[in-house]
């Protein structure tokens, strides 16, 4: 398989006609190739893009026509969503269970956009009275222009989805560099909108790592707004870079999630959502509860039980039956996680289960699921993102001690607490300092509401109706309806 960039139209080669391998982590085998594009690249899928915005027809059509062919998209995803995650599992090492939720995700989240669109138009220009008979005020919403959509390769196909479904719907035009990791999906999803009718330029793909073309699709000067998912790292890059020319951002870059379990909580369900919070996806999530702070008199039979129901977990390729928990992504993403248990165990922590490649697993990026507990809470393992399958378990006494360790983080993405005592639940909910929190569960997504996260857990919130409203500018327009005479120094106020 050989993975093309799409620009203005037109599956391409690229301008230096280099390409980058694609692993299989689950065998350590290259079986694709894609595009490794470059500063020229970058500039022609811009430019197809810019121009689309400022001439095509895409921002000016109606929002049932654009409709249309979004729901065109979602249909041809669901059509082929078994490939889709098969080639999923195969990029990305994840299960197929997984990959399967993935790809319906995104075919949905393209018909919720459609549908969104053509509620925000039949709402129409908002009337705005400012108590001045003279002037009639309206508040329009408009495309923002041109996107520069970065994305990770933890869920490839889905988080593409959230930002290109809502910018198209909007009106925008988009220019999408997933990762390197795993781009094959995204290219799948160029296939879908070019089948829909899409006009040329409104929709690009560039494939290449992150020096060569996304950190110049994200400094380009091109493009209105970049929207990001991805490391705090590249995340502080990219503000820094819009910064000189003052261009709008959107930033979704992870956390260090805290679960807190009371002593009345169910401990069968709480070992249940604990292993759902931290092992789904290997781990590799950004909303990872990976902190789980217990209380006292629960802690030691939960310890327990979570040791069993870790290492009762089935490790393998993702594609294989009952596999519960498949590869990392890289041998990098490997390294670094293994360098963080290494460092856990190191600063004394104490490791209860996992922490080393399962036995019977000779190849591939494979770790079994891994439980410290007795964690100290200045070491980096409880305080940074892993993003793989360690959970830190520690125990609290009271409801405001673990209120102050949960939110004793420069993290503030999402949070969860659990308890028989739902009016509990609710005070703790309120007070973590997190953009989600999950009462009684942890990581249920829904593309209805918002996603994301407090501090340095990124800017602005993708999802719902914040998702679309996020790639539109607000125009207000101010009419003067009256023959009354105006001179250039009126006789009576116009402030409010």
């Amino acid at each position: 398989m050989r993975l093309q960039l799409y620009i203005d139209g037109a599956f391409v080669e690229p301008v230096s006609g280099a390409y980058m391998d694609v692993i299989d982590p689950a065998r350590e085998e290259v079986f694709a190739q894609a595009a490794a594009a470059c500063a020229a690249d970058v500039e022609a899928a811009v430019t197809a893009a810019r121009r689309a915005f400022d001439q095509g027809p895409w921002p000016r059509m109606s929002a049932g026509q654009r409709a249309a062919l979004m729901r065109r998209v979602a249909s041809a995803i669901r059509q082929d969503q078994h490939a889709l995650a098969q080639l999923e599992v195969r990029d990305n090492g994840k299960p197929l269970k997984e990959a399967l939720w993935d790809v319906s995700d995104a075919a949905y989240c393209f018909d919720f956009y459609a549908d969104m669109a053509e509620k925000i138009e039949a709402e129409g220009e908002a009337a705005v009275d400012v108590g001045d008979a003279r002037f009639a005020c309206h508040v329009r919403k408009e495309p923002i222009g041109v996107v520069g959509a970065i994305t990770p390769w933890n869920f490839p196909l889905l988080m593409a989805a959230w930002k290109v479904a809502p910018a198209l719907a909007a009106g925008c035009s988009v220019v999408l560099k997933p990762s390197e990791l795993c781009p094959l999906t995204c290219g799948e999803l160029a296939r879908y909108l070019h089948a829909s009718g899409l006009p040329a330029g409104v929709f690009n793909l560039i494939t290449g790592t992150g020096p060569e073309a996304g950190s110049q699709l994200a400094a380009h000067p091109g493009v209105d707004k970049v929207a990001f998912t991805g490391s705090q790292t590249t995340g502080s890059k990219i503000m820094a870079a819009a910064a000189r020319d003052i261009r709008k951002i959107s930033l979704e870059l992870g956390g260090k999630s805290p679960f807190i379990i009371f002593a009345d909580a169910d401990l069968d369900k709480a070992v249940q959502w604990i292993q759902f919070g931290i092992f789904w996806n290997q781990g590799q999530v950004c909303s990872a509860t990976s902190r789980v702070l217990v209380q006292r008199p629960l802690y030691a039979a939960l310890v327990e039980r979570l040791k069993a129901a870790a290492e009762a977990i089935t490790i393998g390729p993702g594609d294989g039956d009952s596999v519960q928990m498949g590869p990392l992504v890289s041998a990098v993403q490997h390294a670094r996680v293994m360098d963080a248990i290494a460092a856990g165990v190191h600063g004394g922590a104490r490791l209860v289960s996992g922490g080393e490649r399962p036995a019977h697993l000779a190849h591939g990026y494979f770790l079994q699921p891994t439980v410290f507990t007795d964690v100290p809470t200045d070491q980096a393992l409880w305080r940074e993102e892993v993003f793989g399958p360690v959970v830190c378990v520690n125990a609290f006494d009271s409801e405001a001690e673990a209120i102050a360790q949960a939110n004793d983080s420069r993290y503030g993405l999402a949070g969860a607490v659990m308890s028989a005592d739902l009016d509990r639940c609710g005070r703790v909910a309120r007070a973590l300092r997190a953009g989600v929190v999950w009462i009684n569960c942890s990581q249920p997504t829904f593309t209805q509401l918002p996603w994301g996260g407090y501090k340095a857990s990124g800017i602005g919130r993708e999802l719902g109706r914040h998702g679309i409203e996020a790639f539109m500018e607000i125009k207000q327009i101010t009419s003067f309806v009256t023959d009354e005479p105006w001179g250039w120094y009126p006789e009576k106020s116009i402030s409010g």
